[in-house]
């Protein structure tokens, strides 16, 4: 007996890492809910999705009162949900003193409350169904911070927290929790991500310009996720920073600050 085709929501899929994974999971014959705040962007991701069935559903992770609408949608178009992908946010590239605190409450705003906001949402769903999965892409800098990086590290940081005290408390439920740790991966995230004054940056940087293509990041997020992992480091050298700050942090640190993150 064939399976049903899975149901797959990704949050930030009209570009980089949410549209490459959008094209992994038509691939393998999902249906795809597609969310990010801009809607042509989306439509043309869902366009290259084709024939897979996809509902474009536009959505600000700074705006959770409008989630349970779209959880609404969600399930009276396609009765259940699969995997829920957390992968919206926001990045920098500004150092600390020169943040304003505007720009450090954006980034938890959309990076940590409105992913943990929507899976707060979902979660109910799951819960009835007794079955699914919760992915968060979080960030090698939710391991360890990095210059350049302390409120979005903040933010990673803290989805890790939630979402392993969320696993432990879903262990008997049939819902499991994979958190996604990339590294640098070529997209335009550096382009996109704040300065200290909340301004883009509009440059690519060089670590990211060299990073993994997109398509590869997917296919491993993907077989990471359909395998049940708890979490996963998907990149190139960089991830091995997370072995090396646990087994000589002194030397990590030494490394971290010679290292080109910008």
């Amino acid at each position: 007996m064939n399976k049903p085709p899975q149901i797959v929501w990704i949050t930030g899929a009209s570009t980089g890492i949410g549209e490459a994974l959008a094209y992994e999971y038509a691939r393998q014959g999902a249906r795809l809910v597609l969310s990010a705040r801009n809607r042509a962007a989306l439509e043309k991701v869902a366009a290259a999705c084709a024939p897979a069935e996809t509902l474009v559903l536009p959505l600000d992770l700074a705006q959770p009162l409008d989630f349970p609408a779209a959880v609404g949608q969600v399930l009276a178009q396609f009765g259940r949900l699969d995997i829920l992908i957390n992968n919206g946010g926001i990045s920098q590239r500004s150092l600390a003193l020169e943040t304003g605190l505007d720009v450090d409450r954006r980034l938890m705003e959309v990076n940590y409350f409105g992913t943990m906001a929507l899976t707060k949402t979902v979660l109910p769903h799951l819960l009835r169904q007794g079955a699914g999965r919760v992915a968060v892409v979080s960030s090698l800098v939710g391991k360890f911070g990095t210059p350049y990086r302390s409120a979005y590290a903040a933010s990673k940081h803290a989805l890790h927290g939630f979402f392993d005290s969320l696993r432990a408390e879903l262990t008997v439920t049939g819902v499991g929790i994979t958190i996604i740790c990339p590294g640098f991966i070529r997209t335009g995230v550096s382009i996109n991500a704040l300065t200290g004054d909340g301004t883009p940056l509009g440059t690519m940087d060089e670590a990211t310009a060299k990073g993994l293509a997109p398509a590869d990041f997917a296919r491993q997020a993907a077989h990471a996720i359909a395998q049940g992992r708890n979490e996963v480091y998907i990149g190139g050298r960089e991830t091995w920073g997370v072995l090396l700050k646990r087994l000589a942090p002194g030397l990590f640190t030494r490394f971290l600050s010679r290292a080109k993150v910008r």
